[in-house]
């Protein structure tokens, strides 16, 4: 069986990924979810990176898999240790040498979501209920709350430190109802950015909370 690690996106709490860890270690797959330093003003994106190698050390046919912003983590990692498999999630592909405080003017996220939003006719203004937890159950959203986390402004201002895409096969899962980062928005990214096609899973951008099982069933669908 895959090992699969589980890399967060912004705030960096591994508390995200765990109905997707129950459904893989029921599956028979190992799991590692890892906690980033997200709120450490001291800590960015070298020491996330760091801490994904580290999690990973002495682990064999891992499947690196990454949510939102983690997806500038993600290439980093693959760079310094060998990855079976790279799936991102409703993730931010970046450039080499490209910062996350860059990367939503370079992609046009900002006119994206608000297109989506008109023709959505859900608001515009961000909040969190519309654009992250409307598709999460009520008792999942509410157990979250403690587990929130600010992330800290110093990985906005940090390339991805990669010379080029890693020689490592990825995908991308974008979720049908994703209102942050949409899902035409998503496959365009994937298209210009990577040269591949982006494939659609059920559920908005916190996917693994509102519709973990249909998640796990495309992660497991095409291991190495």
């Amino acid at each position: 069986m895959s090992v699969f690690v589980l890399v967060p996106g912004a705030g960096g709490s591994a508390w995200y990924w765990h109905r997707v860890v129950s459904e893989l270690r029921a599956r028979g797959h190992e799991v590692v979810s890892v906690d980033l330093p997200g709120a450490d003003e001291s800590s960015g994106l070298p020491e996330y990176t760091d801490t994904v190698v580290a999690a990973i050390d002495g682990h064999d046919d891992v499947v690196l898999v990454a949510q939102s912003m983690g997806g500038f983590t993600a290439p980093m990692v693959c760079a310094r240790v060998p990855v079976g498999l790279l799936v991102l999630v409703n993730a931010m592909v970046p450039l080499p040498g490209e910062t996350p405080g860059q990367w939503w003017g370079n992609t046009g996220s900002e006119a994206a979501r608000l297109a989506a939003a008109e023709a959505g006719g859900y608001g515009a203004e961000f909040d969190l209920d519309t654009y992250f937890l409307h598709d999460v159950p009520a008792e999942v959203a509410a157990a979250g709350a403690e587990h929130e986390r600010p992330e800290a402004d110093i990985a906005f201002n940090q390339p991805c430190d990669i010379k080029r895409w890693p020689d490592v096969t990825t995908r991308v899962l974008a979720g049908a109802e994703d209102r942050f980062f949409p899902l035409e928005f998503q496959r365009r990214v994937a298209h210009d950015r990577l040269g591949i096609e982006a494939e659609t899973v059920p559920g908005g951008h916190l996917a693994a909370l509102s519709h973990p099982a249909p998640l796990v069933d495309r992660l497991v669908d095409r291991l190495p």
